[in-house]
């Protein structure tokens, strides 16, 4: 592993995050908020789910340093007296499985279909576009909204994990056709090039060659895309669950605790949507930076 990360630093890549002062600052705001999630049964200062703990005496408490404010209480409480950061790190930690999961499952899909498109062409290649340019007509959305609708109608009373199933099929429809054309768009210059051709001639499997020596110089693009489309996933994930038709109520991501505190935006309990609002930003922009930064440091013409 300190081999690993010795390479690392000394490649290309190490050399342009290291004299990036913004994709430093954005790993570390990233880092932050992963471990905040991962690690939020041992860093929360409460379980804010635990219904045994809340006490409906601390509701709407405002933040620390305010006059009413409470020490136990850093940022205030919500409507139900559950603490504020400790909702955001278990808030956090929804929204992250579920933009990563929904991510994994749109690269696979998208680079296995771009792959079979751009390599084997054909009639394939004209019924993998026609489908991708059909759910590109639909907004992302509308699409995720009227899936996991269907799904929370169709199973009302069904157990948590089959929700966040069904939150992040209707997420990955709608993210696997960017995939789809780009790895497409790379495969058609790649298949014409001079080891393809040496592959085909010596008798090497069509799914070999794809799997094998087309696939790992596709990945470049696919890695980036994917990097700025966790950011897309997390706030897509975000909006349905401000709509209503994203995580349970018993295990609430950051979109519904925006979605509780808006009720009480006007009211004069700020703290109660801002904090979850600036932590889903801070978590899309650091996420969005890295993004940008890795499209600069993979792109051989700008090095």
């Amino acid at each position: 592993m300190t081999s690993f990360l010795h390479r690392w630093f000394d490649s290309d890549v190490g050399h342009s995050f290291r004299s990036s002062p913004t994709a430093i600052v954005a790993a570390v705001m990233a880092f932050i908020c992963v471990f905040c999630a991962v690690f939020a049964p041992w860093v929360a200062p409460h379980n804010p789910f635990d219904l045994a703990t809340l006490e409906l005496s601390n509701a709407r408490l405002p933040p620390a340093w305010s006059s009413d404010g409470s020490r136990n209480f850093l940022l205030g409480t919500d409507d139900q007296g559950r603490d504020i950061l400790s909702a955001l790190m278990y808030g956090a930690r929804i929204s992250l499985a579920v933009g990563l999961a929904s991510v994994v499952l749109s690269v696979v899909i998208g680079v296995s279909l771009g792959l079979a498109a751009g390599f084997l062409g054909g009639w394939i290649d004209s019924v993998l576009m026609r489908l991708c340019d059909v759910m590109l007509s639909f907004p992302a959305i509308l699409v995720a909204l009227l899936i996991a609708g269907v799904g929370r109608a169709l199973f009302p009373n069904a157990h948590d994990a089959l929700a966040f199933g069904v939150l992040i099929i209707s997420i990955t429809l709608t993210g696997w056709v960017q995939y789809a054309r780009t790895v497409r768009g790379s495969t058609l210059v790649e298949r014409n090039k001079e080891y393809v051709q040496a592959a085909r001639v010596t008798g090497v499997a069509p799914l070999r060659i794809m799997r094998s020596h087309v696939l790992p110089n596709v990945m470049g693009p696919v890695l980036v895309l994917a990097t700025i489309q966790v950011a897309t996933a997390i706030i897509t994930e975000a909006t349905l669950s401000f709509l209503g038709v994203g995580a349970p109520p018993t295990s609430p991501s950051l979109g519904t605790l925006i979605r509780v505190g808006n009720d009480y935006l006007f009211s004069g309990e700020w703290w109660i949507t801002i904090f979850p609002g600036a932590m889903l930003v801070l978590i899309a922009l650091s996420v969005n930076l890295l993004g940008d930064w890795l499209r600069d440091a993979l792109n051989p013409r700008l090095r």
